[in-house]
């Protein structure tokens, strides 16, 4: 299998999963002062059932906490994953618009 990297795209607001350089997936987002949303995830149906979705998750999740931000986690496929990973659990803050 190819390499597998994970990238961030300010500019488009979304983190990219590249296989070989071909863009396969992408978590899109949007900036929420000092939180980030994390609204969608999607990977290609071709590569589905291959843990790229998790791949995908963890590493914009480690790249957040590493520039210090917070996360809301919109996309149910995060949500979800940060409810498996609970040393995630830190990094999640209140969508300000969806009060609970």
């Amino acid at each position: 299998m190819d390499e597998v990297t994970v990238r961030d795209d300010p500019a488009e607001l979304r983190y990219e999963l590249l296989l070989g350089g071909q863009r396969i997936g992408e978590i899109r987002y949007r900036v929420e002062g000092d939180a980030v949303a994390l609204v969608h995830t999607e990977v290609d149906p071709a590569y589905e059932g291959r843990g790229l979705a998790t791949r995908l998750i963890q590493d914009a999740l480690d790249d957040l906490r590493s520039r210090g931000r917070r996360v809301i986690p919109i996309c149910p496929l995060v949500r979800r994953y940060i409810e498996r990973h609970p040393e995630y659990g830190d990094l999640v803050t209140q969508d300000p618009s969806r009060p609970e």
